[in-house]
């Protein structure tokens, strides 16, 4: 008789303190990476030095408005490098980022201040990439084992130790994070100018027009499905409990699938990404 096959949260033995990459890839899905991008940018953008920094930032070669799909690979290669790399993959991606960091700030004019390298920014861009990745699992597979969870949320802090967050800032427990994210995510407004570049981003203006009209509906029915409700407001978007059930019956039928592939595709592109970052650095490529 063939044995059953092991649920993704279940280990034949007590999880360790601290997971490692290999065990964490269990947890991982590719299409988080294409669903929840966007979604996440204004999540990470409606902090207002973060936004202000990446819409007045003079490094073209790295805006999504410009080079979208270099501004993809980068994004998903930094997740990718934090949440799957080893320590060496970490530090030379970080050196890599930060080089491209040195000169994205705020104007003089600006109404606000940013720099690329404030810890404190840094923490809430890492809160807003694992809340969509806990957002997304529990969405496409239902809860997390809470053993798993806490492990796997304690792991999460890579996302901002990669660059320069320290692992204290990181709170200590999912409830602390929850309580985190809750009282900050509640003091996040979209100005006129800001919601302007998010509705530029969601609807895919920055592709070509083919494009746009093939996916830009779409794309605005994704976004507006992974943000949290106080954004969807910000945004004056809209969300019934219609449009909820649709969705999740299409995330559903995706897991349904998506996890019985094998885990060299369940993992794509984020595989794709670490193993393209290890050829550059063994070709001397630049990494971002």
């Amino acid at each position: 008789m063939t044995a059953p096959l092991r649920k993704f949260d279940e280990f034949p033995e007590p999880l360790p303190a601290e997971l490692t990459p290999d065990q964490v890839r269990d947890y991982i899905d590719g299409p988080a990476a294409f669903l929840g991008g966007a979604a996440n940018v204004i999540m990470q953008l409606s902090l207002k030095p973060v936004g202000y920094g990446v819409m007045e930032s003079d490094v073209k070669s790295g805006s999504v408005m410009v080079r979208p799909i270099k501004r993809l690979r980068t994004t998903l290669t930094y997740i990718a490098v934090a949440m799957l790399g080893d320590e060496d993959d970490r530090a030379a991606y970080r050196e890599a980022v930060n080089e491209s960091h040195r000169t994205v700030h705020t104007k003089p004019a600006s109404p606000v201040k940013y720099n690329a390298f404030d810890p404190k920014l840094q923490l809430w861009v890492a809160a807003c990439l694992y809340w969509g990745m806990d957002d997304l699992y529990h969405r496409m597979r239902g809860p997390m084992n809470p053993e798993v969870a806490e492990a796997f949320y304690r792991y999460g802090a890579r996302l901002g130790t990669t660059l320069q967050m320290r692992a204290e800032m990181w709170p200590p427990t999912r409830d602390a994070f929850y309580a985190y994210w809750e009282e900050n995510l509640a003091t996040k407004h979209i100005d006129e100018p800001t919601r302007a570049y998010f509705n530029v981003l969601t609807d895919l203006k920055m592709l070509p027009y083919p494009l746009q009209f093939l996916f830009g509906g779409l794309h605005r029915f994704i976004v507006t499905a992974l943000l949290p409700q106080h954004l969807r407001d910000e945004m004056g978007m809209t969300w019934s409990a219609r449009d909820e059930r649709f969705f999740s019956g299409f995330l559903r039928l995706i897991c349904a699938v998506w996890t019985r592939l094998p885990t060299v595709i369940r993992l794509f592109p984020y595989n794709f990404y670490l193993a393209d970052t290890r050829r550059r650095r063994r070709l001397g490529r630049p990494l971002v």
